[in-house]
C-alpha cells in the first residue's frame, strides 16, 4: 500500500458497495482515505453524482479519481448541451468504459463501480476493472474489503446465472430498507478485518424520488 519512489500510483484503500433493487439502487462506500498505516483523513467521500440517476463509487488511487470525476463530467456537459437531456445510468456506464479503456496504456488506477436506475426505473449497478472491462450485476462490491464483503453478499443476495434461459433479472429480492441494513451490516464486519476500511460509512439510496444520503459510524481504530 505504501508509495515507492519508482512508482508513480498509490493505494489509498476503501470499499465500495452497491445493490440494485426492482425500484432502487444502493451504493455505499467508507469515508477512510489513507496510505499504508497513516490515516490521512476520516472523512473523505469516495461517493460522485454524475448525474440525476447515477451515482459512481471509486476505491483506488485518488489522485486519478478526481481526473476521472472531472473528465466525466465535462463529457455529460457535452451531452446534456447536445441531446438537451441527462445521460441515463446505462450510457454513463458504456462512457465509463470507454474512458477507463482509452487510457488503459497509462490507466486510471480506481476501481469503479456505478449505480442508479435505467430508462425502466429499475436499479441498476455495473462494475469494473481499471481497464474498462465492465458487467451488469445485482450487487457488487470494490476496494480493499471486497475479498471479505462479496462472500456475504453472494450467501444472501446471489443472482441467477447469465448464461441460465431464459434471462431473468439481474436484481435483489429485498426492499429498500432491507438492503439498506444488509450494506451496513457488511461494512460494520469488513471494518473489523480491513484496516483500509472505517471510521464511516456513506450511504446513497436512489429511487424514483429522488436521491437521499445517510452516514453511519464504523469503528476509528
Amino acid at each position: 500500500m505504501a508509495l515507492r519512489r519508482d512508482w508513480v500510483y498509490e493505494n489509498n484503500g476503501g470499499t465500495c458497495v452497491a445493490i440494485a433493487g426492482s425500484d432502487y439502487c444502493v451504493i455505499a462506500a467508507d469515508t477512510r482515505l489513507s496510505v499504508g498505516y497513516s490515516i490521512y483523513t476520516r472523512d473523505y467521500s469516495k461517493i460522485c453524482k454524475l448525474a440525476d440517476k447515477c451515482v459512481m463509487a471509486s476505491s483506488g488511487f485518488q489522485g486519478d479519481l478526481k481526473a476521472l470525476q472531472k473528465n466525466l463530467a465535462a463529457r455529460h456537459l457535452i451531452y446534456q448541451h447536445q441531446h438537451n437531456k441527462q445521460m441515463s445510468c446505462p450510457a454513463m456506464a458504456q462512457l465509463l468504459s470507454n474512458t477507463l479503456y482509452y487510457k488503459r496504456f497509462f490507466p486510471y488506477y480506481t476501481f469503479n463501480i456505478l449505480g442508479g436506475l435505467d430508462s425502466d426505473g429499475k436499479g441498476c449497478v455495473f462494475t469494473y476493472d481499471a481497464v474498462g472491462s465492465y458487467e451488469r450485476v445485482g450487487y457488487g462490491a470494490q476496494g480493499t474489503g471486497a475479498g471479505l464483503i462479496i462472500p456475504v453478499l453472494d450467501n444472501q443476495l446471489k443472482s441467477p446465472s447469465p448464461l441460465l434461459l431464459p434471462a431473468k433479472d439481474a436484481v435483489t429480492p429485498l426492499l429498500e430498507s432491507e438492503a439498506v441494513d444488509l450494506v451496513k451490516d457488511v461494512f460494520a464486519s469488513a471494518t473489523e478485518r480491513d484496516i483500509y476500511t472505517g471510521d464511516k460509512v456513506e450511504i446513497v439510496v436512489i429511487n424514483a424520488s429522488g436521491i437521499r444520503q445517510e452516514l453511519m459510524e464504523l469503528r476509528k481504530d
